[in-house]
Order: C-alpha cells, then sequence, then structure tokens
C-alpha cells in the first residue's frame, strides 16, 4: 500500500511526469502497455486483437478537462473514432471507454451535465455503428456523481456499462444498486488509493470484496465484465459461471493492453469472451504509472525494460 501510494502520488506530479517522458528508455514500457499516440493506432491494435478473436474497448487517454472547451474536443476525438472503428468493420469487436472527468465532469456546477451530454453524444454515435460504451470510474471522489450520469444515460441507452471498484467499501452497494438485467458492469479492483475509512487497504480485503461483488454480479441478471490479470480471480469467475448456468456469451473476462497476452489468446481460445482495454494518446504518463501501482507485476516489466535499454 505505501508503494501503491507513492505511485499513484507520481501519477499526478507534473515534474516527475516531463522528467519520465524525456528519458529515452521510458518507450519500451509505454509501448507495451499503450497503443500509441493517434487514433489510428488504436484501431490497427483492435484489428490485431480481432483477428485473434479478441474484443477491445479503446480508452482515449487523458481527464481533468479544463474548460468546455477541451472538454468538446475530447468528444469529438471519441466521435471520430467511433467513425474510424464503423469504418474498419470493427464496430463488433471493438466498443470505447470514457472517463467522466475528460467530457466535462469536474468543471463545477455544470459539470455532471455537460458530462452527461457528451457520453450520450458517444451513445448516440455508438449505437449508429452498432457498438457500445463503457463508462469508466475514476478517483472515489467522482463516483456518486459518475453513477447518477450512468443512471440517467441508461434510460435510453440500457446497454451504457459502467466500472466499479472493490477497493472501495462502498461497491457491493453499488453493484446491487446497478445490477439490472442486461446491466453491463465492469467489476475491476481499481487502480487508485483510498483514503482513511472508506476502502480496503490490503490486498486480500480487495479480493474478498472482489470475490463477494462478482458472486452477486453472477446471480443477478446483469452482464459481468470480470476486469483482472489474477489467475485464482479468473479461476472463480469461471466456476461462478458454471454454477450460475451463465455461457460464453452471458459475461467477459477484461485485461489490459500489453498484460498477459498469452492469457488473453488461451480464454479466447477456449470459447470465452475476452476483452481488452486499448489506451491511445499523449497524455500516457497518469495512466502507465497507475497500472503499476495496481499490479506490481507491471513494475517488475518496467525495471527490465529500463535494466535493458540501460
Amino acid at each position: 500500500m505505501v508503494l501503491r501510494r507513492a505511485l499513484i502520488a507520481a501519477s499526478q506530479n507534473e515534474r516527475l511526469r516531463s522528467l519520465v517522458a524525456r528519458t529515452p528508455v521510458t518507450r519500451g514500457v509505454v509501448n507495451r502497455f499503450v497503443a500509441g499516440e493517434g487514433a489510428h493506432d488504436a484501431v490497427r491494435a483492435a484489428a490485431g486483437l480481432a483477428d485473434v478473436g479478441v474484443y477491445s474497448t479503446i480508452d482515449h487517454l487523458g481527464e481533468h478537462t479544463v474548460d468546455p472547451a477541451q472538454a468538446g474536443q475530447v468528444t469529438r476525438e471519441y466521435l471520430r473514432l467511433l467513425e474510424r472503428l464503423d469504418g474498419a468493420g470493427l464496430a463488433p469487436w471493438a466498443e470505447v471507454s470514457v472517463k467522466p472527468t475528460a467530457v466535462g465532469l469536474a468543471l463545477g456546477g455544470e459539470g455532471e451535465s455537460l458530462a452527461a451530454e457528451n457520453i450520450a453524444r458517444l451513445c448516440a454515435s455508438a449505437s449508429a455503428a452498432g457498438t457500445t460504451v463503457t463508462v469508466d470510474m475514476e478517483d472515489e471522489v467522482w463516483v456518486p456523481a459518475t453513477l447518477r450520469v450512468v443512471t440517467v444515460l441508461r434510460r435510453e441507452y440500457p446497454w451504457l456499462g459502467c466500472v466499479l471498484q472493490s477497493y472501495l467499501r462502498r461497491t457491493e452497494g453499488d453493484v446491487a444498486a446497478m445490477a439490472a438485467p442486461g446491466a453491463r458492469i465492469r467489476l475491476c479492483k481499481g487502480a487508485y488509493a483510498p483514503s482513511a475509512g472508506t476502502g480496503y487497504l490490503g490486498r486480500h480485503e480487495v479480493d474478498r470484496a472482489f470475490v463477494r461483488s462478482l458472486r452477486h454480479l453472477f446471480e443477478s441478471g446483469a452482464y459481468p465484465m470480470v476486469a483482472t490479470h489474477d489467475p485464482r480471480l479468473i479461476a472463480i469467475a469461471g466456476t461462478l459461471a458454471r454454477s450460475n448456468g451463465r455461457g460464453h456469451a452471458d459475461f467477459e473476462y477484461q485485461m489490459v493492453f500489453g498484460a498477459r497476452p498469452a492469457e488473453q489468446r488461451r480464454l479466447a481460445g477456449l470459447g470465452a469472451r475476452v476483452r481488452v482495454y486499448v489506451p491511445y494518446g499523449r497524455e500516457w504518463y497518469g495512466y502507465l504509472t497507475r497500472r503499476i501501482a495496481e499490479r506490481p507485476a507491471n513494475l517488475a516489466f518496467a525495471a527490465r525494460a529500463v535494466a535493458s535499454r540501460g
């Protein structure tokens, strides 16, 4: 937890970001976990995954926009991305993930309505293309507003996905409230550090909370999106699916781009639905440090990449 808090703090440090971005040895790490800087890079990555029977959800990196104009720019970037996916015939294989603060949520009193308006535009475009949208979850301070936005938009787009994080104590209640029939819910451990009293601090506590929420999802009528690289949790998800009569089309496993690609292909080869979170864009620093904080094995990979190029 100490290491995790340090890495989360590093993800918000602009001086450290500039230093890391100027370090050539960083590029090998970035290339592993980020598809590239442009939408064409993400579409190429999605096409490669589709070729091996793996789905994708694409995230344009960046969050906490500073004004409505920037939120509009991010929204237009996603609309162009959806057009590219449709034009490439990838809509059945690829959807998009969007952070609410990237499209306006953090902009004071108007933020919530602005984010809802912009995400609604993405939903309309995705629906026309024949794909879907998932609303990412960010730091715990944004959880209530994010869930309100999702609840409102689901009245028109019931397929709109949302993310819940097992490290937060409130999540089991949120799962019960959001797990409507057919509701697409991505359950992950979470890549942020909780404040005092709001979250589980130990890894085993987070894992146990994950399993409790996962059990509720499989027993409900929701569509579980099981976001983990942990072999034990993957096995538990498979057991819960079988015990609740869930076939391969009734849930999916999700992993991040660059993490356990052999396992992604193995699960897909068994007939499971696997979706990979594909990030792209220039704002990779915060994303990358959170991925390392979330999974210590990624820190080992980063160290090996630096050592091999040193």
